[in-house]
């Protein structure tokens, strides 16, 4: 955790509201494999990070409450719920999310105040939406003692994405959010909610995200139709979810639909396949095995899966041919972000001067870069 970053919300609180606050730190996310798997109740393989939000929480002194996002210096009265979803934007939106989720559940807390900021760089697909929501419903639940257990605030950060903000996400975002461990990956069965904390020794090795710095417009609008062609393929064959065919049985409708829909969901099952593969890679520390995956995985994701771009294809067309770096694939809905890298640690200034001119060069854009660790989940931080 960022101790400069909770004093700083801390403070702000203290100042805003005259009170000491119910502190509460909230991760985003990487996934080291199983991109657009989760929401096909499939396998995934995410970790928390040490990039994440502080929110700051307190009984309303007066009100309705009053929530202030420092980060981009905005101050929010709430109200009743917008209905429309049209009217359901920017951070307030996850949060009213919540709210009404819990009240599908009949739960209806009292007013809060609240300050929060982080550390999660925008756009950048670390899921900094579920991470606010998690630390949303986290500090509800602790000031007003509801009694809902972390499987339940992940359900509830989930539906609020899901059902308010309108965002058709799988579940892995917020389960990583608040189930992470240091230094532990997390392998995630998105069907039965089973998972396992896998250790992850990375014997001189290194996550580092290159952020290339767009998201074009056709994500979100993409990330849906994808999803639609996953479940439509899935109920002409009789079938829940993608997760419950095999090859053999897509292929027996591969020439009654679009190849390119085929290829989409044959990318799902071999997606899952290699996540299986990669967890085994990991208990085994088999680093290069694991980094073989992840560039598959990208493969998968910009030629069949359709889901890169041009700056997400160089960068790791680019880490490929760079001495130390095991892996690398772009990470999150696609079109933009980041791409996830394992580089030695030697290496890293290496490729980060390499990856910075070469970008700027191509694409007249500054290359941004984040070393992570694997970190603890959503938690209360100990005033000091």
């Amino acid at each position: 955790m960022d101790q400069g970053l909770i004093n700083s919300v801390r403070s702000s609180f203290r100042s805003q509201f005259g009170t000491n606050p119910v502190l509460i730190w909230s991760p985003g996310r990487i996934n080291i494999i199983g991109e657009h798997t989760d929401y096909n109740r499939g396998f995934v393989m995410p970790a928390a990070i040490d990039r994440g939000i502080v929110m700051a929480m307190g009984k309303a002194a007066e009100g309705n409450g009053k929530w202030i996002a420092t980060y981009v210096k905005e101050v929010f009265s709430p109200g009743s719920l917008p209905s429309h979803p049209e009217n359901r934007k920017g951070w307030q939106a996850y949060l009213m999310g919540i709210h009404s989720e819990l009240g599908k559940k009949g739960i209806f807390p009292d007013p809060v105040d609240l300050v929060f900021s982080g550390n999660i760089p925008p756009g950048a697909g670390l899921s900094s939406s579920a991470a606010l929501e998690n630390a949303f419903v986290y500090g509800l639940n602790e000031i007003y003692e509801l009694g809902l257990s972390p499987t339940d605030m992940v359900s509830i950060s989930h539906a609020a994405e899901w059902d308010y903000v309108g965002v058709k996400c799988g579940i892995m975002d917020q389960y990583a959010s608040m189930f992470g461990q240091e230094g532990k990956a997390i392998f995630l069965d998105c069907r039965s909610m089973v998972s396992e904390m896998i250790p992850a020794n990375l014997e001189g090795y290194q996550w580092l995200l290159l952020d290339t710095g767009v998201k074009h417009n056709l994500a979100d609008s993409a990330y849906n139709q994808r999803r639609e062609v996953c479940e439509a393929i899935a109920t002409r064959l009789g079938a829940n979810s993608l997760r419950e065919l095999s090859v053999e049985q897509l292929e027996q409708i591969r020439s009654a639909i679009p190849a390119a829909d085929y290829q989409k969901a044959l990318y799902v099952l071999e997606e899952n396949e290699r996540v299986l593969r990669a967890r085994e890679a990991i208990k085994r520390n088999d680093l290069k095995k694991l980094g073989e995956l992840m560039y598959l995985s990208h493969k998968g994701l910009a030629e069949q899966y359709a889901v890169s771009c041009e700056e997400l294809d160089f960068l790791v067309d680019l880490a490929k041919e760079t001495e130390g770096v095991l892996g690398a694939r772009m990470m999150g809905g696609g079109f933009g972000g980041c791409t996830l890298n394992l580089v030695h640690e030697n290496e890293v200034q290496t490729l980060l001067k390499k990856a910075l001119n070469s970008y700027r060069e191509r694409f007249d854009l500054t290359l941004k870069d984040y070393p992570v660790r694997f970190a603890s989940g959503c938690c209360l931080v100990k005033s000091i």
